[in-house]
C-alpha cells in the first residue's frame, strides 16, 4: 500500500474513552465528609482543601482498576496524618510538601487527616497505562510498588505546572489533559511499575497521510474538544503511539501545537479584519478574552492589543 494514502476508515462504531476532567474541592468547618470517596473511571484531576481536616478517615474507591496518586501542598504534622492500604496502617513521618503517595486502588486506601490540609490526587486508570506500557515496549504492568511520602520531583513538577489551572473557568481542555495523563502514566510505569522486560520502541514519526489527517481533525477542533483517543484512531495508532509519533513529526505535543495555531489564526483576523478582540478571542478557539491576552502574552510577548497597534502603526508607513 503507498504510504501516502490514508486507508479506508472502519465503519465499525466505536466509542471513545470517558473525558478527563479536573474538580477543585473546598471543605469547611460545615462540610458533611462521606466515609467512602468514590473517584469516576477515567482520568481525574482532584484538589481538595479542608481547613479543619477529616473527622474520621476515608475509603477511597474507583469503579475500576487505577492508581491513586495523592501530592500533598503543605506540610502536616505525623500525629495528624495516617494512611492505611488493604487494612494495614503505613508507617508514616511529616509531610512535607509536595511529596507524593502512589497506591493501588484494589489495596481500598484510606486516609486520615487530623488538620488543615491541601491535597492534588490523580485517579489514573490502570487501562490507560496498560496502553502507555505496551507502546513503551515494556508489556503489560501487573503490580505496582506502594509508594508513602516519596520525594518524586518528576510528579512535584508536573503537579505545579498543572495548579495555576485547577479551579478555573478556562481548565484545561479535554486535548490538554490526555497528553497530561500520557506524561504522568509514562512516569509512573517507570518509576513505579515492576517491570519484566527492558523497554523496546520505535521512535518513527506519523506517515505524510497521518499528518495529513491529524492537522485536519486539528483544524476542525481548534477550541481543543476533541479528544487525543478519538485522534489516534483516525490514524489507526493507539494513543500513546500517536502522541509519541505526533511530537516526532511536528517538534510538539498536540496540544501545544494547537495553542500556536489558535495565536497564528488570532494573528491572521487581527491583519485582515477589524474584529473586536473579544470576537477574536472566541473565533480563535478560547473561552474568554482573558484566556486569550493571557496565552497570546505568554506566546508572543506582548498583549494582543499592542501587537495588533504594532503591525497597524508599522504597515501604514509602508
Amino acid at each position: 500500500m503507498d504510504k501516502n494514502a490514508s486507508p479506508k476508515a472502519d465503519k465499525t462504531p466505536q466509542t471513545s474513552p470517558e473525558a478527563p476532567f479536573t474538580m477543585f474541592i473546598q471543605l469547611d468547618g460545615r462540610s458533611s465528609v462521606p466515609s467512602q470517596f468514590r473517584t469516576p473511571g477515567t482520568f481525574t484531576i482532584t484538589r481538595l482543601q479542608s481547613p479543619a481536616g477529616l473527622p474520621d478517615r476515608i475509603t477511597k474507591l474507583s469503579p475500576v482498576p487505577a492508581l491513586l496518586v495523592s501530592i500533598s501542598l503543605k506540610s502536616l504534622p505525623s500525629s495528624s496524618y495516617q494512611v492505611w492500604t488493604a487494612d494495614k496502617l503505613i508507617p508514616t513521618s511529616i509531610v512535607h510538601p509536595f511529596r507524593s503517595n502512589v497506591i493501588d486502588f484494589d489495596s481500598q486506601p484510606r486516609c486520615w487527616a487530623g488538620c488543615a490540609f491541601d491535597y492534588v490526587h490523580y485517579s489514573v486508570p490502570r487501562q490507560g497505562l496498560d496502553d502507555i506500557a505496551e507502546d513503551l515496549g515494556f508489556g503489560r504492568v501487573n503490580n505496582y510498588r506502594l509508594a508513602v511520602l516519596e520525594d518524586d520531583l518528576v510528579v512535584a513538577q508536573i503537579t505545579k505546572s498543572i495548579l495555576p489551572f485547577l479551579g478555573r473557568s478556562d481548565a484545561p481542555s479535554v486535548l490538554a489533559l490526555d497528553q497530561f495523563s500520557l506524561i504522568l502514566g509514562a512516569h509512573l510505569i517507570q518509576q513505579y511499575g515492576v517491570l519484566q522486560k527492558t523497554a523496546r520502541r520505535s521512535n518513527g514519526g506519523l506517515a505524510p497521510w497521518q499528518k495529513r489527517r491529524a492537522s485536519e481533525i486539528l483544524h476542525e477542533n481548534m477550541h481543543g474538544r476533541i479528544r487525543l483517543s478519538d485522534i489516534a484512531r483516525e490514524c489507526g495508532l493507539s494513543v500513546s503511539h500517536f502522541a509519541r509519533s505526533f511530537k516526532t513529526s511536528f517538534g510538539a505535543s498536540t496540544h501545544q501545537w494547537l495553542i500556536q495555531h489558535r495565536i497564528d489564526h488570532a494573528k491572521q483576523l487581527m491583519t485582515q479584519t477589524s474584529m473586536s478582540l473579544i470576537e477574536i478571542a472566541v473565533q480563535s478557539g478560547f473561552n474568554d478574552q482573558a484566556a486569550f491576552t493571557h496565552t497570546f502574552r505568554q506566546l508572543v510577548g506582548v498583549s494582543p492589543g499592542r501587537w495588533r497597534r504594532h503591525y497597524t502603526t508599522r504597515h501604514s508607513r509602508a
